[in-house]
This record gives structure tokens, sequence and C-alpha cells, in this order.
């Protein structure tokens, strides 16, 4: 489905205070923004918001970065956001791809929710737990490496089992219908709206020392 543009949104995403627009500088010292010494976790593909400005507000001793590639999308997300008074949170315009090129070893925990499953096998290679992006991960994690991810993409999901697991990853908690159960789940604006139709939503916490 073609993504609607939305005039003015580039503009809007440049002049947020939430938007981390000269991300370069912050190179390895990500800590300065926050101007702390906190974790700092990282969701990749942020969508709309929820699901990061609800774990900012829960975890305010975390700080959370939101990675989004399209400003129409981000723009919706900043307009949420705008209207709390978080301090630990921010977010950068940018496509995923050159990921390792802007943090290194400064990631605690990486969350991968509803990511583009990218169906068509010869564009495998794009999706976010492709072996590609994974080696890009590794650059990222300040100590043991954390991934957490959601999706309502069974093909995706057990593609993600196999491509983490290959790449040394461990199995510490998988549900293949987290909503029916007891675990804590922030929930995105699309997760919402998918599991209200009765579908389950896939969920594999991994970790790599």
């Amino acid at each position: 489905m073609r993504l609607k543009k939305i005039k003015g949104a580039e503009e809007y995403v440049n002049k947020s205070s939430y938007t981390i627009q000269d991300y370069e500088k912050y190179y390895k010292n990500f800590k300065n923004y926050f101007q702390n010494s906190n974790p700092i976790h990282l969701e990749i593909g942020t969508g709309k918001g929820d699901f990061l400005i609800g774990m900012a507000k829960n975890f305010p001793q975390i700080n959370f970065i939101g990675i989004e590639k399209y400003p129409s999308v981000l723009m919706k997300a900043l307009q949420k956001v705008e209207k709390e008074n978080l301090k630990n949170i921010a977010f950068i315009c940018m496509d995923a791809s050159t990921i390792d090129k802007v943090f290194e070893k400064e990631i605690e925990t990486i969350y991968l929710n509803f990511s583009d499953p990218w169906p068509k096998t010869k564009h495998h290679k794009r999706r976010l737990t492709s072996p590609i992006f994974l080696q890009k991960y590794e650059h990222l994690f300040s100590n043991n490496k954390k991934i957490i991810m959601k999706t309502d993409n069974q093909d995706l999901f057990e593609y993600s089992l196999i491509t983490t697991t290959n790449h040394g990853y461990k199995i510490e908690d998988i549900s293949f219908d987290l909503h029916h159960t007891n675990r804590f789940n922030m929930k995105t604006e699309y997760e919402e709206r998918w599991s209200k139709k009765g579908y389950p939503i896939y969920y594999v916490l991994l970790t790599k020392e």
C-alpha cells in the first residue's frame, strides 16, 4: 500500500524539539544528548509512536530513541509526544539501512515492532531480522545484546527465529499468542487495531552475550 504523504510533514519533523536533527555529532555519545548515563533503548520503525511514548512514560529511568523513515508517519508520533512532558524520548528520521553509522556500543535493547514483512523472497534481505541487519546491530549494543520482537506475520516470525538463532541469539521468552498471556506488553497503534480482529500476536525476547 502506497504511503500517503502529508504536506508539511518534513518541515514539522525538522522543527520538533523531539527530533534529533544533527544526530551524526552524537555518534558514540548519545548520552550527551540526554545529558545522563541512563541506558538507551532503540525502536526501529517507530510508526506513530504509541509504543515508545508509552514505554517512556512507564520507564523514566530509561532513554528511548525511535527510528522512522517516513516524515508523514513520524509527524504523527511527534504530535503525540509534544503533548507530554517527557525528557527521556527522542526520534530520528532516517532509513535503518545506515543505522550502524549512527550508533556504536550504546544501545541496551532493540525493539522490532510489526516490521515490514517483505513477503517476496527476493526482498528478504530488507527484513530487519535478515543476516544483513543482524550484523549491523552488532555495532550498536553496549554490552550483552537484547532484541524484543512483535509481529502479526507468522512467516516473518518463523524466519526471524531461524536467522537470529543462527546468528548466536538465545530465545529467552516466546509466545505465539501474546495477548492471551500475563506478560507486560505496551501495544503499538497497529497492534491494537489488529488484535481486536482476533489475530494472534507473536512475541520473542532474544539475547546474545
